[in-house]
């Protein structure tokens, strides 16, 4: 392990606020923030770059996304196996080349089928290279730290998609296929970047021994593993509510002004850029990542009855500041709930095999924005109030559902591995 007590930077200063320790943690929060400016120049561009630049139909961009994530969500648990197997720094430098690479053929690709074939290597590339930087983070990083450093690391992620986001903004204001092609070409660079900064951290012991009879992918086999990873899916359905169903919401429902739409995103990106890691300071064991995660539900499904009050009549002016409330409680929700989440998935994941059951816990994202659209938009746009209601319960009986959840898959984990058992009994649901 690298980090230790002793070389981290001091509480209290400046650096210790905004970066994590120096050496490898602060090595993976920068090829994180390298990462993040390629994602969000992509996010903000890349629906009108495959058709402008591209050439190829609304439809035909939907389909090909689809069908690239799916495959992308299946290649996670495969290329988390290999990220143990084979080291997981060197899989996360090829996979970084490797997203370089599939982000850089866009620039030349001018038909669907090639169009295709590029999406699925950047979402398996994308998709494996999440889980190979967990396993590298379980190695590198003290188990007790694991979860204040992944907030560090949260934290740089949402400042790098701001600055993505900026950069993709100035390829929309210009709307020419040379801008969109100098974000893409940033884009494919910010890859190489995170692949030299990922060099520089130390190597992590590959895990080649395999117990007789056990299954090469044995998070598969893991139940109550399972169980976790897709409560922990259904929760991460807010991702689609603040991008797609508040903004469709506040047009069609409220009297506020368009320009809300964007501060709500605003209000996101600040709060977790700023306030992630004192949020996870008090997660440090498996029963207060489980209390972490029941607030998060209580906070998510009191942000949903915010957002349905902003529909009664409100002016313009009082139904913008009744949606940024319901903004702040749903990015205080988000905290919470990654907090929780992320040392219930490194805590119940065996040493030998972070990556493949990083990768399997990984799918969270996939599965919510897979599924959440469709469903979210029904329940909410089609049931006005109630359905905000609806979608606020899921989230908080998802939320008390964990604490059995979780204290059912300490149960089942070898006693050597279960460090402090205590931790996970009594009222921690």
């Amino acid at each position: 392990m690298t980090t230790t007590a002793t070389d981290r930077t001091a509480p209290g200063t400046r650096a210790a606020r905004l970066l994590p320790p120096a050496g490898a943690p602060r090595n993976l929060a920068f090829a994180q923030l390298a990462n993040s400016v390629g994602d969000g120049a992509f996010i903000v561009t890349s629906a009108l770059f495959f058709i402008r630049v591209v050439g190829l139909s609304t439809a035909q961009v939907g389909l090909g996304l689809t069908v690239a994530w799916l495959i992308g969500f299946l290649a996670g648990v495969p290329l988390g196996h290999l990220a143990d197997r084979k080291g997981p720094r060197g899989v996360a430098i090829l996979l970084a080349l490797s997203t370089s690479a599939s982000v850089a053929s866009f620039l030349f690709v001018r038909s669907f089928p090639l169009f295709l074939v590029a999406a699925i290597a950047y979402a398996i590339s994308q998709t494996g290279l999440t889980a190979a930087r967990q396993a590298l983070l379980a190695g590198l990083v003290e188990p007790a730290e694991r979860t204040r450093i992944r907030a560090f690391l949260q934290s740089t992620v949402n400042a790098g998609l701001a600055v993505g986001a900026a950069l993709g903004g100035v390829a929309l204001r210009f709307d020419t296929a040379p801008a969109y092609l100098t974000v893409f070409a940033i884009d494919a660079a910010s890859f190489l970047i995170a692949a030299a900064l990922i060099h520089r951290v130390p190597a992590v012991a590959a895990h080649t021994l395999r117990v007789a009879g056990e299954p090469r992918l044995a998070v598969l086999r893991d139940r109550p593993y399972a169980v976790l990873a897709l409560l922990n899916a259904a929760m991460l359905m807010f991702m689609p509510l603040l991008s797609l169903v508040a903004p469709l919401w506040i047009v069609e429902r409220t009297n506020a002004p368009g320009w809300v739409v964007a501060s709500l995103l605003v209000i996101n990106t600040i709060g977790v850029t700023l306030f992630q890691v004192r949020i996870a300071r008090g997660v440090t064991n498996l029963r207060t990542a489980t209390r972490s995660v029941r607030f998060a539900g209580v906070a998510m499904l009191a942000a949903c009855a915010v957002f349905a009050l902003s529909a009664f009549g409100m002016g313009p002016a009082t139904a913008a500041a009744v949606l940024a409330v319901a903004a702040a409680l749903l990015t205080f929700g988000e905290m919470k709930l990654a907090s929780g989440a992320w040392e219930i998935s490194f805590g119940l994941a065996p040493a030998d095999k972070q990556g493949q059951y990083q990768g399997f816990f990984g799918t969270g994202p996939a599965i919510a924005r897979m599924l959440g659209p469709a469903l979210l938009t029904t329940l909410v746009l089609g049931w006005g109030a109630a359905g905000w209601m609806v979608v606020g319960a899921l989230f908080l009986g998802t939320s008390c559902a964990t604490g059995p959840a979780v204290r059912w898959a300490a149960r089942t984990r070898p006693a050597s591995k279960v460090v402090q058992p205590s931790l996970v009994e009594g009222n921690a649901a």
